[in-house]
């Protein structure tokens, strides 16, 4: 097999693919260039170097002789003579989009003009010095997940074959024989319904992380034990196949079986179930002016609260689940949101499988409260935040 070199150019077919190393990231980071059938750059693959509003995270790749510093200090380098000279009109297609840990400032867009990025990337700012880029890249960097270490050893030691993972995660389990495997292999309950399809009913204990969503970072940030066994709940054995696909990509390859006929067969067995109060921002409006004690919990990232928040309401990110936990009130009544609803759902699943017994999930998050206009939103830091 032949190994490119930085600046090779393959060719395929019509188009010829350039090689740009472009360490920051990690030291091996590349992107790839491709060239037209006339011989112009038309598109860059950019990997985790460049994304739509952002570049990766300089401190994942981390070691004893290389700091985060050393690290931004090759991503200005990288940016500055690979990046930045190439022409505007090269479409930019990054390695990830929003929700992605490997950065911190992702768009949701998945492609878009450099000569744009130029404009709208903080990053990008070709008047920043090498200081100032070092100092702007790693500002804001909250504490990488912590299953991205040991995904880092899977890929240099080895892991098992996605269809073993598949055969043992894709395993139909009676409630009976689904309960047994819960408390004799101390596994993890992972219901992946819609959140508010599952706040009506579940299996006590069950954790709710919906497959519509950003399922497997969520894991991999609230899940420490890639090792952990896990049973899941689905709507389907369609969504069943898939969870454990999307589990394995991020590392975690020991789903040990479903709940056959899904939440339908627990009920039908009459097993015991829990709920979750879930109420509409107009409910939480009266809960909170009725009950002068209640407090309003706002689980988004800091960054996000910073940005913009109900007055009064305390910040516990959901991404730092046990610290927040920790100074989450148990004597009062608590009114949970995130942005809209996905999040707050794990987290009163989370704590309430811990014993919390106070939660209320506010539905449609921020974005339906600041709709609605019914509380007070401020942009300014205030002093309730909690982490």
């Amino acid at each position: 097999a032949h190994i490119a070199k930085d600046g090779e150019r393959l060719k395929l077919g019509n188009i010829e693919i350039e090689v740009l190393h472009t360490p920051g990231h990690t030291m091996e980071s590349s992107c790839f260039l491709v060239y037209n059938e006339k011989g112009n750059p038309h598109s860059l693959f950019s990997g985790d170097t460049l994304f739509i509003g952002d570049v990766g995270r300089p401190d994942l790749a981390v070691k004893s002789d290389l700091s985060r510093e050393d690290l931004a200090g090759h991503l200005y380098e990288s940016i500055q003579h690979k990046i930045l000279p190439l022409a505007d009109s090269v479409v930019v297609y990054p390695g990830h989009g929003a929700g992605s840990a490997c950065g911190k400032n992702m768009s949701k867009e998945t492609w878009d003009l450099l000569g744009n990025q130029k404009k709208v990337n903080y990053a990008l700012n070709p008047s920043l010095s090498r200081e100032e880029f070092i100092k702007e890249v790693t500002t804001g960097l909250i504490a990488p997940p912590a299953y991205f270490p040991k995904n880092a050893v899977m890929n240099k030691t080895g892991y098992a074959s996605v269809n073993e993972v598949l055969a043992r995660g894709i395993r139909p389990l009676s409630p009976d024989a689904f309960e047994a495997a819960a408390e004799t292999e101390d596994a993890l309950i992972l219901d992946t319904r819609d959140p508010e399809v599952f706040a009506q009913s579940f299996i006590p204990n069950a954790i709710n992380i919906g497959i519509n969503g950003s399922f497997a970072p969520w894991v991999g940030a609230l899940i420490p034990d890639i090792e952990q066994k896990i049973l899941l709940v689905g709507e389907n054995e369609e969504k069943i196949e898939e969870a454990v696909i999307r589990l394995a990509r991020v590392g975690y390859d020991y789903p040990i079986g479903y709940l056959q006929g899904g939440f339908e067969a627990w009920q039908k067995s009459g097993k015991e179930t829990d709920s979750i109060r879930s109420i509409s921002v107009q409910e939480a409006a009266q809960e909170l002016s009725a009950d002068p004690n209640a407090v309003l919990l706002d689980v988004r990232k800091k960054s996000e609260h910073d940005s913009e928040h109900i007055v009064n309401a305390l910040n516990a990110p959901l991404d730092f689940v046990n610290e927040s936990m920790i100074k989450t009130p148990k004597d009062k009544k608590v009114l949970v949101h995130c942005a809209g609803g996905y999040r707050s759902m794990i987290y009163v699943s989370i704590l309430q499988a811990r014993g919390y017994r106070n939660l209320i999930n506010v539905q449609g998050g921020f974005s339906a409260i600041k709709k609605l206009e019914l509380f007070p939103v401020t942009d300014y830091v205030c002093p309730t935040t909690l982490l």
